[in-house]
């Protein structure tokens, strides 16, 4: 029961310092479950991640409170589920209550104007760099390398919505192992 306990305050600490620093949504804290999870603890491998954050995409609700709940319930089941979630939620509510009263004044202010200008490019930096890391390591073959152009390309240039394209994607990777398990 104690070393139960130890793991819930442990999954809900880790969580808030992973939400404490997830500044610009589930993206963003890409990088940091990968090292937190994968490279620190050995939790889930480059795949579990990318299957987590793909379901945590695709189903209603946050995508960064989607993943930690994911990982909680995978480490403790539900109350597991509950401290991550609960750990990735509390510091952006702490934040925001703090926040809501000078919002105002911040918004007019050129400092806060150009630290998060700052923050913005070192975000997109992290994610872009975990992002080329994730997407070598999923790329088994000529044709995902393929769909994955074209999925990008009809969400960037043709503005298609994602949804749709997740529906293909899986309906394509049905097909794929079908078809492939046909041959052998």
């Amino acid at each position: 029961m104690k070393k139960n306990l130890k793991e819930l305050a442990f999954l809900y600490t880790l969580f808030f310092r992973i939400g404490l620093f997830s500044i610009g949504g589930g993206y963003v804290m890409l990088p940091m479950l990968r090292r937190e999870l994968m490279e620190k603890r050995g939790w889930v491998d480059d795949q579990e991640l990318l299957d987590y954050y793909a379901i945590a995409q695709a189903t209603p609700g946050l995508i960064a409170v989607n993943t930690s709940t994911f990982v909680g319930f995978k480490r403790r089941g539900i109350p597991g589920a509950v401290a991550a979630t609960a750990g990735m939620v509390s510091p952006s509510l702490i934040v925001i209550l703090m926040i809501a009263a000078f919002i105002p004044r911040m918004e007019a202010s050129a400092v806060f104007q150009k630290a998060f200008r700052g923050i913005r490019v070192a975000v997109t930096v992290l994610l872009a760099g975990t992002l080329f890391s994730l997407i070598r390591k999923s790329w088994k073959s000529a044709g995902e390398i393929l769909f994955t152009i074209t999925a990008f390309l009809a969400v960037v240039l043709f503005q298609c919505p994602p949804i749709p394209i997740i529906i293909a994607a899986g309906l394509a990777g049905i097909v794929l192992s079908l078809n492939k398990r046909n041959r052998k």
